[in-house]
């Protein structure tokens, strides 16, 4: 169990070095092509790794990783994990405060069986969070999930979602 100390600092670590994010993620092996991914990661040059493993011995979720750039990132990915995380640091957050209250409505929203209305209404909400994000590769967006289900004749009838 976390004391509100270290849940203050991982709170302070996320709303500076890390991140918080939704995705649309092409899957082949999806009967809709598409996957909300939702992951949370924080980063640190990889001299201070060290700090990385204690974040995941105290939050419990997620791996760690090297990367080839001089860089280490720690990423907790999957809904439950994600809210999860995000519920007990949520009172901490200042920055990233607004961003995690969407993604966490974004995974309350998430039905068990998706259909291809639910997932565009979803893919709008993912689009929504990106506006919180810096990313400059962002591929997938609701418009691309549109498309995709068009050229598969999926396309929802009704598309007011």
């Amino acid at each position: 169990m976390l004391n509100n100390e270290d849940k203050a600092y991982i709170a302070g670590f996320l709303d500076g070095d890390g991140c918080i994010m939704a995705q649309l993620v092409f899957r082949k092996d999806y009967i809709y092509g598409y996957q909300i991914r939702t992951s949370i990661v924080f980063y640190q040059k990889s001299i201070n790794k060290k700090i990385l493993s204690w974040l995941k011995g105290k939050l419990k979720y997620g791996y760690i990783r090297d990367r080839k750039d001089g860089m280490t990132e720690y990423t907790i990915v999957g809904h439950k994990e994600v809210r999860e995380t995000l519920q007990l640091l949520y009172q901490h957050l200042h920055l990233k405060k607004v961003l995690a209250v969407r993604v966490v409505h974004l995974i309350d929203s998430c039905p068990k069986n998706m259909s291809p209305k639910e997932l565009i209404r979803l893919s709008k909400l993912v689009d929504e969070t990106a506006k919180f994000t810096y990313s400059k590769k962002r591929t997938n967006t609701s418009e691309t999930v549109k498309n995709f289900l068009k050229n598969i004749n999926l396309f929802p009838v009704e598309t007011d979602v």
